[in-house]
């Protein structure tokens, strides 16, 4: 047993605590980061179109606006080598509290933005300059908050402890689309396109603070701690090592990401397009479908991760793939005039299918790589997939619908993505189980 893998050993009250702690301040820091993107993302196909772009063509300004939501993926590759070469070298910890203050601080920024009637052109340049932050500090932190708790936390639940920091999507995308809501509805619609998409970005400061208290205040992962101890030589050129030593696993990594990210965005982002440009929904209507859904996929996460740790982290994940293909095609067929239960029935499905990707894949990642270069490798290849994934499927996702006219063909799309991660979780070993300090 080494010195963090625990699982049937007597647990006192202080252990107990920490782990707690560990658990509710990554979970709450992905949460809050994800908060942020989720409200760039809903306020990028409700309000930016008009404010940051000229408005003579609306689905011309839906796309740029998109556009400029994918630029933020662009730049998380590189965030994802920075902050994963730190965590490497100086630690977890300080990795995981720089990326959430950079979050912060541009998120905050966003909220304080002139608008196009405002200064022209500056406005759209200033909003990218600002996303490309958001994209860079985001690129470390969901692969640092499941590498720290991997490490820290015992081994027989790493699939349950693995899936809270992962939570942090649907979660955000549950408080984005609440306060979204709740302003459209005290202050209505025109108020909020003209001033009151700027308050959910303000709100971050308070969640920052709160986010980055409680990180000061977790220890090291016991993982690093050991290395540290044994004088382990760490890698000058992490992801160097990482691509030399363990490169089919880094691309494992990027073809299951790839293909959820892709699923991810379509069931979130692009619903929204679907359900308000095609379906004609109301706004309103559309984003408490979204925040419905995302709240089941929370409990799905968590359930899947459970799951994961009985049966093993391919079948779940494969299972989660697989009927996410199935129920995009639902989700893309429905009809003109759907109802709230339709789009509330359509999402809970396609997004708890997703909850189960993640409750399986996020111990998977984690299991695959060596601790010296764990994080670097894990984050780039998160990172670099996520910009297949995530940057472009929107946008592929509008293309597809305003040069065929029908959503459904998108879920052809969601299918061609899908295949390369069923692929790979096919003929990939189970790491189930692995000792993450000698492995």
């Amino acid at each position: 047993m080494t010195l963090y893998e625990t699982g049937a050993a007597t647990v006192r009250p202080a252990q107990m605590a920490g782990r707690v702690r560990l658990l509710i301040a990554s979970s709450f820091g992905t949460i809050i980061e994800w908060y942020d993107f989720a409200v760039f993302a809903v306020c990028a196909t409700l309000v930016f179109n008009t404010a940051f772009f000229p408005n003579d063509n609306p689905m011309a300004g839906m796309i740029a606006a998109l556009a400029t939501q994918a630029v933020g993926f662009v730049a998380r590759p590189l965030g994802g080598w920075f902050f994963g070469m730190l965590g490497d070298r100086i630690g977890r910890k300080r990795s995981l509290v720089l990326s959430l203050t950079l979050m912060g601080v541009s998120t905050v920024a966003m909220g304080l933005l002139p608008v196009y009637a405002q200064v022209g052109i500056l406005a759209p340049v200033l909003l990218l300059i600002l996303r490309l932050l958001q994209g860079f500090a985001v690129g470390g932190e969901a692969t640092g908050a499941l590498v720290m708790i991997a490490e820290s936390l015992p081994a027989n639940r790493r699939g349950l402890w693995t899936g809270f920091p992962m939570v942090g999507g649907p979660a955000g995308n549950v408080l984005a689309t609440a306060l979204i809501g709740l302003l459209i509805g005290s202050i209505g619609m025109e108020q909020f396109v003209a001033w009151g998409w700027r308050i959910p970005f303000l709100v971050s400061i308070v969640l920052i603070v709160v986010g980055y208290w409680m990180r000061r205040r977790i220890e090291e992962s016991p993982a690093f701690v050991a290395m540290q101890a044994e004088k382990v030589e760490l890698p000058h050129a992490p992801l160097r090592e990482a691509m030399r030593t363990n490169g089919a696993d880094m691309l494992r990594v990027f073809f299951v990401k790839a293909g959820e990210n892709t699923l991810f965005y379509l069931f979130s982002t692009f619903f929204i397009v679907v359900a308000t440009v095609y379906l004609h929904a109301p706004r309103t209507l559309a984003l408490n479908a979204l925040m419905i859904g995302s709240i089941v996929e929370v409990a799905a996460i968590l359930l899947s991760g459970f799951v994961a740790d009985r049966i093993g982290r391919r079948a779940v994940t494969l299972f989660g793939l697989i009927g996410g293909v199935v129920a995009g095609y639902l989700l893309f067929s429905l009809p003109e005039g759907a109802t709230h239960g339709q789009l509330v029935a359509a999402t809970i499905l396609t997004l708890s299918f997703h909850g189960c990707i993640v409750g399986g894949m996020s111990a998977y990642f984690t299991e695959l790589f060596p601790a010296r270069v764990r994080y670097t490798a894990m984050s780039t290849a998160y990172s670099v997939a996520s910009v297949l994934g995530g940057a472009l499927a929107p946008i592929v996702g509008a293309w597809i619908l305003e040069a065929t006219g029908t959503p459904f063909a998108v879920a052809l799309y969601a299918t061609a993505m899908a295949i390369p991660a069923v692929f790979v979780m096919l003929t990939s070993r189970e790491t189930r189980g692995l000792d993450l300090q000698s492995h």
